[in-house]
């Protein structure tokens, strides 16, 4: 009987813990660092990228919370030694969360994102375009609490489109690519940890 009443209140305790991380008045942060590195073998071609987008969201009702992501993405690619491409550029990605409205530590979440960039290319150090990105997701995820301020997220991208440019600095010649689609891989999702106070 001791056992079952430890039991019951220990699981009474995650559930207001998952409830108050999510009630109004309460600020959430987290965000994404990533580095990627490629070298094609018996060449010297080669890519690396880096990006940090650290987030912070208020919550302004129950269950639901508005952020911003800030940050930055850098890539460089050389290839056998004769050219060296360089983009960097500046992002923003204000968003809007809904958390579902059960007890426990466990809760599912939708998330509707704005992520935009903007940046430059440059060649062997000069500048040689500049580029645009403007998109738009709607990502499904599931939010574990193991404690009161901690918070261990899984998320598909799910529905995305968006609308890239590239402007040329000598001829100011600008392509546009548009891309959408629909990306739920279960056995792939992004893992993230966001604190909760």
């Amino acid at each position: 009987m001791k056992k079952l009443l430890l039991t019951l209140s220990a699981v009474a305790v995650l559930g207001l813990a998952a409830n108050a991380q999510t009630e109004k008045g309460k600020f959430m942060v987290g965000g994404q660092v990533s580095f990627d590195g490629t070298k094609v073998k018996d060449t010297d071609i080669k890519t690396n990228s880096f990006s940090i987008v650290p987030n912070a969201g208020y919550f302004v009702a129950d269950n639901i919370a508005v952020g911003t992501g800030i940050g930055y993405n850098w890539s460089k690619s050389e290839i056998d030694n004769l050219k060296e491409t360089t983009n960097s550029s500046f992002v923003l990605a204000p968003f809007g969360r809904l958390y579902s409205k059960n007890d426990g530590p466990v809760k599912f979440f939708g998330q509707l994102s704005v992520p935009m960039s903007w940046g430059t290319l440059e060649e062997e150090g000069t500048k040689t375009a500049t580029t645009a990105n403007y998109g738009v997701e709607l990502a499904p995820g599931i939010a574990y609490f193991p404690t009161s301020n901690i918070g261990v997220e899984f998320k598909v991208r799910g529905l995305f489109y968006n609308n890239s440019s590239v402007t040329e600095e000598s001829t100011d010649t600008k392509v546009t690519t548009d891309s959408y689609g629909l990306n739920v891989n279960s056995l792939a999702p992004t893992v993230g940890v966001t604190f909760h106070f």
